[in-house]
């Protein structure tokens, strides 16, 4: 006897599938978690002081592919092995309890050039230039066959930025 969804198959329900002749991106994502500190030059609040976040970390791939067939086996988008492979050598191990502070930071407070597991960067480590940070350091590490199609980064439970992929 069919399911439904065996019925929904062989009836074309996957290749015929769209919403407003839109293709259905299939996408995976996996969450990453680091400790880092930083401080906005600038800033006349309370983040101009270094301080630090328990950052959480959304990535999500897909496939440049025809999404209109069922994906060929194993049947992954990409192996989430790979994909943790690739955020935590270019991204986690590089921020996790580290303090990144800008060049403009540096310069008004020189004795924070002495520190340890600090990274200068050239423009302020708001939430918004980290996500900057890891998707230029993503995207020339994913295979060319894969993209990063969406990037949240929680600073803290109720705050995030967001990137995504408008291709």
């Amino acid at each position: 006897r069919n399911s439904t969804a065996q019925k929904a198959l062989q009836n074309g329900f996957w290749s015929s599938f769209s919403l407003e002749n839109k293709k259905i991106m299939i996408s995976v994502t996996k969450i990453f978690r680091f400790e880092m500190g930083h401080a906005i030059d600038n800033y006349e609040g309370m983040c101009k002081y270094v301080h630090g976040h328990s950052y959480v970390l959304h990535v999500t791939v897909r496939k440049k592919a025809n999404d209109s067939q069922p994906i060929p086996a194993p049947g992954f988008v990409i192996d989430f092995k790979e994909l943790k492979k690739i955020v935590n050598e270019k991204v986690v191990k590089l921020l996790d309890h580290s303090l990144v502070l800008s060049e403009s930071y540096i310069k008004k407070h020189p004795q924070r050039k002495e520190g340890q597991n600090l990274l200068i960067w050239p423009y302020e480590p708001s939430a918004e230039n980290i996500l900057y940070f890891i998707r230029e350091s993503l995207i020339p590490s994913f295979p060319k066959d894969y993209e990063i199609n969406r990037l949240k980064l929680w600073e803290t439970a109720d705050s995030f930025a967001e990137w995504e992929n408008g291709s």
